[in-house]
């Protein structure tokens, strides 16, 4: 069974910056595609970023395009997926978690406020 842990996340101010970090763990026995989705209070669940098994291929929201990017880091098997983010705004605010075959971390929350 895959398990997969966000970290990474926290407040920031308008502008700043974060990375945050996903790791899955259990039935890893091929790399997978990941994907990062958020969810802001009252609103539904909304895709960010994606990206494929080896790392060649990612996808960014249009809204998002320019700021965030994603990445990973398959080395020895790691299976861990980052999301940059940048110039922060107040309405990227939201729960941001990682979803892989199925499955769901327990999110990170960011806040970007002053």
């Amino acid at each position: 069974q895959l398990q997969l842990v966000e970290s990474g996340g926290g407040l920031v101010q308008p502008g700043g910056s974060l990375r945050l970090s996903c790791t899955a763990s259990g039935d890893t026995s091929s790399n997978i595609g990941m994907n990062w989705f958020r969810q802001a209070p009252g609103k539904g669940r909304e895709f960010v970023a994606s990206i494929n098994s080896d790392g060649g291929t990612t996808l960014v929201a249009d809204s998002m395009k320019g700021r965030f990017a994603v990445s990973r880091d398959n080395a020895n098997a790691k299976n861990t997926m980052y999301l940059q983010m940048s110039d922060l705004k107040p309405e990227d605010t939201a729960v941001y978690y990682c979803n892989a075959r199925g499955a769901w971390g327990q999110g990170t929350q960011v806040t970007v406020s002053s």
